[in-house]
């Protein structure tokens, strides 16, 4: 009896150890990737933009370029494998037979980074998730032993690729679990507190710097009734997102030849572009202006229109990207949308209704508020916007304007783009 019970201390302290192992590889792998990915996107991004503003003939040439050739590495390169984003992370954790095979990896690397590159209206930060997810199911078919750790597996690659993108290991943490585990076991407690640890620890020697580095040191109690509006208009805005998503898609799969999409794709996105260069890519570039001086901002005519332009297009021209072959998803499209409704709202504000509130914070709120709606993950937002910025002066506003974000999107509509099914609606 004695024997029997050692023989299974030490076979479960051997799994521990190879769990352990595996962990370390996975996050390491995982948060490489991503840092590669994103400083390579950011890099080459800016010098395409960059292109269009001296060239502007390169905001026609450039989306159909991308767009045609990620379509040709799809049939060519990767065999006409499709690629369902997110979703295909979801079906692999909920089925014991469906895995997420190894080319997913370069494909959606690949193509998330020309997607970006050439323009397209969206993030690399769904292109990462799945491909760092990858890294964890292959590491899973490796031994018998860690098939039953499926979904902890993918879940600690999916954390480590969020790690690194953002700087904010919670952040990580938290969309493993909100939005691909959604429950905890000790398992996942285990591989994914190990895939963080190692992804932070890599972005900490690389010296990675947050994307939106702030210093907000003052929020006042009588914004909270401001507050609450923005988390109104921004599930508002998060379900507009959401809806335009899923009609595109929907619209463009009645498309039969391919290259129609590419093109009415195309012509959406130059179309959109030559009038808001602010919509070019993931957008971060147009979100780094408006924080240099938003406190100073003197609201305009054309400043108003501009803002409401960027914010109707902003869906329509991420969802024509995305139906037209693009990768990508609605992380980066929900930040880029949420600092300019908060930018707006505050000038609004300060202007008609004398609310002497501060910019700055409204439009770190809108970001993390209409995230927050976007993927029903508040505390993922939350903590993704604080590491963005470097900064957790609003932690408290920011959680409460996520809560109300999320409900008042789930109340109008109860799906995002991950969870959306035809057959959830018949």
């Amino acid at each position: 009896m004695n024997n029997t019970t050692q023989i299974k201390k030490n076979y479960r302290f051997i799994k521990v150890q190879k769990l352990v192992i595996v962990s370390i590889l996975i996050g390491f792998l995982a948060a490489f990737l991503g840092v590669i990915l994103k400083n390579t996107t950011e890099y080459y991004e800016e010098i395409f933009f960059h292109q269009t503003v001296v060239n502007p003939i390169f905001l026609v040439i450039f989306p159909v370029f991308g767009l045609s050739i990620i379509y040709f590495l799809r049939e060519y390169l990767f065999k006409k494998k499709e690629n369902k984003g997110i979703k295909e992370v979801f079906e692999s954790t909920n089925s014991n037979s469906k895995n997420l095979p190894s080319y997913k990896i370069p494909s959606h690397f690949i193509n998330g980074f020309l997607t970006v590159v050439f323009g397209g209206s969206t993030g690399i930060e769904v292109s990462t998730v799945v491909a760092s997810a990858t890294i964890g199911s292959v590491a899973q078919r490796k031994q018998n032993v860690f098939r039953q750790y499926k979904t902890e597996l993918i879940c600690a690659g999916v954390a480590a690729g969020i790690t690194a993108l953002f700087s904010s290991p919670i952040a990580g943490l938290l969309f493993s679990l909100e939005v691909i585990s959604r429950k905890v076991t000790r398992a996942f407690v285990l591989t994914n507190l190990i895939a963080v640890s190692i992804a932070f620890g890599l972005i900490y020697l690389l010296d990675e710097k947050p994307l939106f580095a702030v210093h907000n040191m003052i929020w006042h109690l009588r914004a909270i009734p401001y507050f609450v509006l923005l988390g109104i208009i921004a599930g508002i805005n998060s379900v507009y997102l959401t809806r335009c998503v899923l009609f595109f898609k929907e619209q463009f799969s009645k498309i039969k030849v391919p290259y129609f999409k590419i093109i009415f794709g195309s012509v959406i996105l130059s179309v959109s572009l030559f009038v808001f260069p602010q919509l070019y890519g993931e957008g971060y570039h147009a979100i780094k202006t408006i924080f240099i001086n938003p406190n100073g901002m003197v609201l305009s005519v054309s400043m108003v229109l501009t803002f409401i332009g960027i914010l109707v297009l902003k869906p329509i021209v991420t969802s024509a990207t995305l139906a037209s072959g693009g990768d990508g998803g609605v992380f980066a499209p929900s930040l880029f949308i949420g600092a300019f409704l908060g930018l707006l709202l505050a000038l609004i504000l300060n202007t008609y209704f004398n609310a002497n509130i501060i910019p700055l914070n409204f439009i770190i709120i809108g970001m993390a508020a209409v995230l927050s709606a976007s993927i029903h993950a508040p505390f993922t937002a939350l903590f993704l916007v604080c590491g963005l910025t470097n900064d957790y002066t609003l932690f408290l506003p920011i959680l409460v304007v996520c809560l109300i974000s999320k409900y008042t999107a789930k109340m109008i509509y109860p799906f995002t783009v991950y969870t959306y099914s035809p057959s959830l609606v018949k």
